[in-house]
């Protein structure tokens, strides 16, 4: 650095670096938290970690979804909550609402208020958004098929037939082809998006609940949630690789951005409820656990990778986890119940 250069310039140039080492960590804007019991969506910000807004939504809402573009958050539910004879609102939500169909509903993330609603198959689980937002897939654990919907029209405009009780779905990161985790059919059904059929169905183990895949796409992975396991899939293959060991019922699970690791949710039962998140390491396939609230369900890291968000379903609440020092540095209250979690982009 030349040593003529003025004091207030190099003042400015400290507090140029300051704010691009500040941005390079920016706050995820908002989290996304569906309450099943509540049938709510509790609303996180993401620099404050304070709940800003619970939005009324449907009975048993699952899981939330935000699309892409960051416009939508799209939640799987069972329709509008019932009212019963003394007033109360009352959730509908377990077996019983399997026998109609459910619904997704769409939440503007600038406002936070529900702007479509769209009828979809019986007792609907996961949603998941195309990468240019047009089209949500919804897994239908009650008749075991995924509707396909326009996000533009908000219609369902096909229905694929799956394995039994699909439960957990994503996209490939090329966007070919839908993974769904069929939960009492141990395997996971392989989706061509073009042409809108399963055209592979892997054997995977025990209780597959959710899957996933590494940002750049050379792993995926699905979490067996009766073998307290992760299988690792090759997608070019289509087979089953390994299986690493985590914590007891593991449900969902998240690759950092870095393609380097996976964070898995151990939810445990209400009897013996996990209160842990698996790390992997995807070069060794070691393994390390972080504790957080009771009943790690649901599991989402920040588009940044700077936090991982974990939904405690027995808990209430959610922990907020810094990935780089693999420590939970905050606990949001949230509603009853809380499910999926999802952040904006």
């Amino acid at each position: 650095m030349n040593p003529k250069t003025p004091t207030w310039k190099l003042a400015a140039l400290s507090v140029s670096l300051v704010f691009v080492s500040l941005s390079a960590f920016a706050a995820d804007r908002k989290i996304f938290v569906a309450n099943e019991d509540a049938g709510t969506v509790s609303v996180i910000d993401g620099a404050t970690f304070k709940v800003t807004r619970h939005i009324a939504v449907g009975a048993g809402a699952h899981n939330v979804q935000v699309s892409p573009d960051g416009k939508l958050a799209w939640v799987t539910n069972n329709g509008a909550m019932k009212v019963t004879a003394s007033g109360k609102g009352h959730s509908g939500a377990g077996h019983g609402a399997m026998a109609h169909a459910g619904e997704v509903w769409a939440i503007d993330t600038g406002t936070d208020a529900v702007v479509a609603r769209v009828v979809v198959g019986k007792h609907p689980a996961h949603v998941v958004v195309s990468a240019d937002s047009r089209w949500a897939y919804v897994t239908n654990g009650g008749e075991n098929t995924v509707s396909v919907v326009d996000t533009a029209s908000l219609k369902v405009v096909d229905t694929v037939p799956t394995g039994e009780y699909p439960h957990g779905i994503r996209l490939s990161p090329d966007g070919k082809h839908v993974y769904v985790a069929n939960l009492k059919g141990n395997t996971v059904s392989v989706i061509d998006t073009e042409s809108r059929q399963e055209i592979g169905r892997i054997p995977v183990g025990k209780g597959p609940a959710q899957v996933g895949f590494t940002p750049d796409g050379q792993l995926a992975f699905v979490s067996l949630s009766q073998e307290a396991s992760v299988a690792v899939i090759d997608p070019a293959s289509r087979k089953v690789i390994r299986q690493v060991s985590v914590g007891e019922v593991p449900i969902q699970l998240y690759a950092t951005p870095d393609n380097r690791f996976l964070l898995v949710a151990n939810q445990g039962s209400r009897k013996n409820p996990g209160n842990t998140v698996s790390v992997i390491d995807l070069a060794s396939f070691s393994t390390q656990q972080i504790p957080v609230g009771s009943g790690a369900h649901g599991v989402v890291v920040g588009t940044d990778g700077r936090h991982a968000y974990v939904s405690n379903l027995y808990a209430n609440s959610v922990s907020v986890i810094d990935v780089q020092t693999r420590r939970s540095v905050a606990t949001v209250p949230v509603g009853a119940g809380p499910n999926g979690i999802s952040v904006t982009p």
